[in-house]
């Protein structure tokens, strides 16, 4: 079987608007990572950004279970002795309620240059405002 190589102007990429709004954090940042990653086309390729961009809005109001408001908590390593901070998740969605899923969907893609472009892909909002209108993106249901 050969690889598929899909020259940059040849590919079409079409925006995709996910509304976050009471639907589980691990659920929504795993149909982004999918869309990012392109791999729901035929032309899907692991050594080529091939993916789609991804606007998430109410970011903020996004739901987890199980207590996890209270009990999940990240770390963070200011590379000072002593510093390890350390946040709940609800301390984290007041103060920057994209953070959680920013962090999410990083730890979904690849560790690699290809994956932060495909990062790049990806927008993040809080509320449900976003000035990406223009783009005429297509709502995708988790």
């Amino acid at each position: 079987m050969n690889t598929i190589f899909v020259k940059e102007p040849e590919q079409k990429r079409t925006w995709y608007i996910i509304d976050a709004a009471g639907k589980p954090l691990g659920r929504v940042a795993a149909k982004a990572a999918h869309i990012l990653r392109g791999k729901n086309k035929p032309t899907f390729a692991t050594n080529q950004n091939m993916g789609d961009y991804v606007i998430i809005i109410n970011a903020g109001k996004v739901a987890v279970t199980g207590g996890k408001e209270q009990k999940k908590i990240y770390y963070k390593y200011t590379g000072f002795v002593g510093n390890l901070k350390h946040h709940n998740f609800e301390t984290m969605i007041e103060k920057h309620p994209e953070e959680p899923l920013i962090i999410a969907i990083k730890g979904m893609l690849p560790h690699t240059r290809l994956g932060r472009a495909m990062f790049d892909n990806v927008k993040i909002y809080g509320g449900a405002e976003h000035p990406h209108k223009a783009q005429n993106p297509q709502p995708l249901e988790v």
